[in-house]
């Protein structure tokens, strides 16, 4: 049986649906996400929507759930339905996917709470402790303190750092042997205020002070793929992976993926695309949206069953506050008294 095969016949109950904002201020913007609640037979299964527009929070409760399925025919009606029915503009596909994981994560996890179990054991899988990358902002101008700061808390901190066309050969000197793990360009994104760099320099650089860090989401052109082949088994993928077929349109198949499942929208879609890294000896590691709530222990339980030791960009929140509370928990993440998706 496929991993999917293994929980989409499980049955599921849903007699009604809560929505809670969640809400943080960023020094850029408001962080919003609504946290989904699926009640039924004296279970809540939860799930979290990233959406990024924080007007589009909370969900609009329009949406009449309840009823009888199995985790695989709930989905399948949530594919029919509008999931912004008062959008007044155009909704981002990507968003749409956010919206659908929110709701697919918490029938999942309301699904496996009805039955008595959890995911690892209806997918024969062990929960290992999950190893996981900080990725603090460098700030502007970018400089080194602030990974300063978090190897003097942790010595064996490891880090996901987001590239800029401003790093400097010093700055990428400072951080040369910081332990930096994943170097993000976001050179896919479309939006002009988070996407990144396509310079071939910096790409060199880059490569060459950091021998052993992943290359995540780069610009591969004529320009850039001379700067890039040399580490051509260490470039991964992000913001284009949504599923199967996404991997398989790739420039080339790639060595390395970071998965989030949000980007998949469907449980069905974030097993099977696991599943096709797992077969074709595509290495994983877990990334974040952002997660205020739920979301975040999904990524550390899919992380426990699929790429434990990999850079998992999964830090507890904590991580990301602006005063972080001097006992934050340590990499690896122990995973324990799990039921259902949590």
């Amino acid at each position: 049986m496929s991993l999917y095969e293994r929980v989409a016949d499980l049955p599921l109950s849903v007699e009604s649906v809560e929505y809670d904002r969640r809400e943080r201020e960023t020094k850029k913007f408001t962080r919003a996400t609504t946290v989904v609640s699926l009640h039924g037979d004296g279970e809540v299964g939860k799930g979290e929507d990233v959406t990024y527009d924080a007007d589009r929070h909370p969900i609009p409760d329009r949406f009449d759930l309840a009823g009888e399925f199995t985790l695989d025919s709930f989905s399948a009606s949530l594919a029919e339905r509008d999931l912004f029915p008062d959008a007044e503009r155009e909704v981002d596909d990507h968003f749409r996917h956010y919206r659908q994981w929110a709701f697919e994560s918490a029938a999942l996890d309301l699904a496996l709470r009805q039955a008595e179990t959890h995911l690892g054991a209806e997918l024969d899988r062990e929960y290992d402790p999950v190893n996981f990358v900080a990725s603090p902002v460098l700030g502007d101008p970018a400089s080194a303190d602030p990974i300063r700061r978090w190897r003097e808390r942790d010595p064996e901190l490891g880090f996901k750092l987001d590239a800029d066309d401003d790093w400097t050969d010093d700055l990428v000197s400072d951080l040369a042997d910081a332990g930096v793990r994943v170097v993000d360009f976001k050179a896919l994104y479309e939006d002009a205020d988070v996407a990144g760099s396509a310079d071939p320099a910096l790409y060199r650089r880059v490569v060459e002070a950091f021998p052993d860090a992943i290359l995540e989401d780069p610009a591969w052109t004529d320009e850039t793929e001379s700067a890039l082949e040399p580490a051509r088994d260490r470039v991964s993928w992000d913001y284009p992976i949504t599923g199967v077929e996404s991997v398989r349109d790739l420039p080339f198949e790639p060595s390395w993926l970071n998965v989030k499942p949000s980007r998949f929208g469907s449980v069905e879609s974030v097993l099977d695309t696991i599943e096709h890294c797992e077969e074709r000896g595509i290495r994983m590691y877990g990334g974040g949206q952002f997660e205020l709530d739920v979301g975040r222990r999904h990524l550390h339980l899919l992380a426990s069953l699929f790429y434990p030791d990999s850079p998992n960009d999964v830090a507890p929140s904590a991580y990301n506050d602006p005063d972080p509370p001097a006992d934050l928990p340590t990499s690896p993440l122990p995973i324990s008294d799990v039921r259902g998706f949590r």
